[in-house]
């Protein structure tokens, strides 16, 4: 059996996240009992919610253990198995953590989803001309040189099995690492909060904080799709221009030139939304959550996704509550691993977008497990473009 190099919580951040938080190990794998199927990681996903999970205090998972490998979903391929419904080869998503390699339960109804990156694209009638391949979109000059808590496993492993399963004939093809981004959980998050939550019309005006991530490019692309007016929020000219270029949004506004000034914020968006905000998913919180509230039109709707600024643990004071009231707008938080009976839906409009080329992700690609945690504090700054991703083989 390989030897499996791992990337433990050493200790829990006292304010911001470092390196010191981690602890790389080399572990022997064991050898597989009945039922269990070995996988070896080709990409790690890093998240944002990681570092809430890095935290003790309440909230809506338990937090990540100590001396635990980090949470985190993968792909990769089967190694070895004494399952009979997976075969060598078979390449598989799951929640395999911060590590090379992950023993894995197969027994267990949707803890592994098998995936195909081969064959034709027929699914909504794309052809399979039109799928990016590997290496297409990513950002490769930004390239860096037990594996969960139980409850985050359930949810995780009811979205996956609540997928459809159809002929491969049927499925369309997307490249293995979009599994973790456009065409995984962040697609579907987008997906969530803006057709479940912001329930948008046909030339309605919409928000999205973190434009250019994972969740934000996605929630461009359906939203574009829905007729939409699509503005973004994002940290530097580069960011800016890949949301105009490349995303198809239709504004896009540096928030590092207004240096946390609330009221210089708000202009901008006044200028690039000059009917007002009817929607907004919002991925960072804090200051730019206050500039767009002022913006916002009477029964707007804000998809509360992600609170970034504040996984820190810092208090992050709301500016003008009384708002909500006298613009009665509607505010819901969610968890996009509780709404498992969307994913169908969700993935197959997501990944009709990436094979039309209306949805174009970009990846930034660190190289090798001991990577992880210096990408992923990178990735809290907002140093990566697109989906961040570990490629570890």
């Amino acid at each position: 059996m390989p030897r499996n190099t791992q990337i433990l919580l050493a200790s829990r951040p006292q304010g911001e996240a470092t390196v010191d938080n981690f602890q790389l190990v080399v572990s022997e794998t064991p050898p597989l009992q009945e039922g269990q199927v070995l996988v070896r990681h080709h990409y790690l996903s890093l998240d944002p919610y990681m570092r809430g999970r890095m935290n003790a205090g309440k909230s809506y998972a338990p937090p990540q253990p100590l001396g635990e490998v980090m949470i985190g979903a993968t792909v990769g391929e089967v190694v070895e198995s004494r399952h009979p419904d997976y075969a060598v080869g078979d390449q598989v998503v799951g929640m395999g953590g911060w590590q090379e390699y992950s023993v894995v339960d197969a027994r267990q109804p949707g803890v592994l989803r098998k995936v195909d990156t081969r064959g034709a694209c027929q699914t909504l009638g794309v052809e399979s001309e039109n799928v990016p391949q590997r290496g297409q979109f990513l950002s490769d000059s930004q390239s860096h040189s037990g594996a969960m808590g139980q409850e985050a496993g359930k949810k995780w492993a009811a979205a996956a099995h609540s997928q459809p399963t159809t002929p491969k004939s049927d499925r369309l093809q997307v490249p293995l690492s979009y599994y973790l981004g456009a065409v995984g959980m962040p697609g579907v998050t987008a997906w969530y909060g803006l057709v479940k939550i912001i329930a948008p019309k046909a030339g309605d005006t919409l928000v999205v904080s973190a434009a250019t991530g994972a969740v934000g490019s996605a929630f461009a692309a359906l939203a574009k799709a829905r007729g939409c007016r699509v503005v973004g929020i994002a940290g530097g000219s580069e960011k800016c221009r890949y949301a105009l270029d490349e995303l198809g949004f239709d504004a896009c506004i540096d928030y590092k030139l207004h240096q946390g000034d609330t009221q210089s914020l708000a202009r901008a968006l006044q200028q690039d939304c000059p009917q007002g905000i009817d929607g907004y998913f919002e991925n960072v919180g804090g200051w730019i959550m206050d500039a767009v509230m002022l913006r916002m039109n009477a029964f707007s709707r804000m998809a509360l996704c992600g609170m970034i600024a504040g996984y820190d643990g810092q208090p992050l004071p709301m500016r003008y509550p009384a708002l909500i009231l006298t613009q009665r707008m509607r505010l819901e938080g969610f968890i996009v691993s509780e709404h498992t009976d969307v994913w169908p839906q969700a993935l197959q409009e997501l990944a009709g977008l990436v094979a039309s080329g209306k949805l174009r992700p970009r990846e930034t690609i660190a190289q090798g497990i001991a990577a992880a945690p210096e990408a992923f504090l990178g990735m809290l700054k907002g140093k990566n473009l697109g989906k961040q991703l570990v490629k570890l083989f």
